[in-house]
């Protein structure tokens, strides 16, 4: 799915060997938060699938983009399912270190 409503923002989805991939480019922040959640509300849900945010292309997050990570984070986590957030740029890098929150999308093995 490519949400190309805002020219900032831009979600593309990936399926491939029971792994869900969303690239993210541009900036994530409260305008575009519904495009993101309408992108993200149904891959959620899907347990059987792991599922991988990539920021390689983010330019910025603001505190709504990181609650809606957040909030996966949890729903995942509840349904014992993984979540991996890749390729996060230095610039929100160094907010996720500043916020306490890296921690939580620390990059994992894949034990595949």
């Amino acid at each position: 799915m490519n949400t190309n409503k805002n020219e900032k923002f831009n979600a593309i989805t990936e399926t491939a060997d029971g792994v869900n991939t969303v690239y993210l480019s541009g900036e994530l922040d409260l305008s575009v938060a519904p495009d993101f959640r309408l992108v993200m509300e149904p891959l959620v849900g899907e347990s059987s699938q792991d599922l991988i945010v990539n920021l390689r292309d983010l330019k910025y997050i603001d505190s709504t983009g990181i609650g809606i990570l957040l909030s996966i984070l949890k729903a995942r986590h509840g349904m014992k399912s993984r979540f991996t957030v890749q390729e996060v740029p230095p610039q929100i890098q160094k907010l996720f270190d500043m916020t306490g929150i890296a921690k939580f999308f620390a990059p994992q093995e894949n034990s595949q």
